[in-house]
């Protein structure tokens, strides 16, 4: 009876192990795969929908920046409760009066909740707009002048 008990219990032999390991790396690579499935499926990575008209145009955003340097002029732009404040001064530090300033304020991690900012002169030089959400904004304020004259300032705000 002892020969018997001792041919029925298990042993580990060569195989086994083999089979364990190829086990253990077959459901490593099987979980692997179904998170690079799920990674694409869900964010495919693309930053802009047209890559290829936004390095065309880079150029010529150069060329609008050094524009807007030689132009002098400086932008401070606040957050004031329920609304948007924009300081245009030109190189000596004098108000920039009538011009058309408008804006887009958006989140800095989302598109979602962007909204288009009209601005009206509240004083010589110092441009308003509503804006009363509370939290992190992007703030882009593009102001026109005569004579096709540009100007655009960005900061990042926020509101209580």
């Amino acid at each position: 009876m002892t020969s018997t008990a001792a041919k029925s219990r298990f042993e580990l032999n060569g195989w086994h192990v083999l089979a364990g390991v190829v086990g253990f790396f077959a459901v490593i690579i099987a979980v692997d795969v179904v998170f690079v499935i799920q990674a694409v499926r869900t964010y495919p990575g693309e930053v802009s929908v047209t890559p290829y008209e936004d390095g065309l145009a880079y150029n010529k955003r150069i060329a609008q920046l050094e524009a807007q340097e030689q132009l002098g002029w400086t932008a401070g732009v606040a957050a004031e409760p329920g609304a948007v404040l924009v300081k245009l001064r030109d190189e000596q530090g004098r108000p920039l009066t009538g011009l058309t300033v408008t804006g887009k304020l958006k989140r800095p991690a989302t598109e979602v909740g962007a909204k288009a900012l009209t601005f009206a002169e509240a004083a010589p030089g110092d441009y308003t707009a509503s804006a009363a959400e509370a939290g992190a904004w992007d703030v882009t304020v593009e102001a026109r002048g005569s004579g096709g004259v540009r100007f655009e300032a960005q900061r990042r705000l926020s509101w209580p």
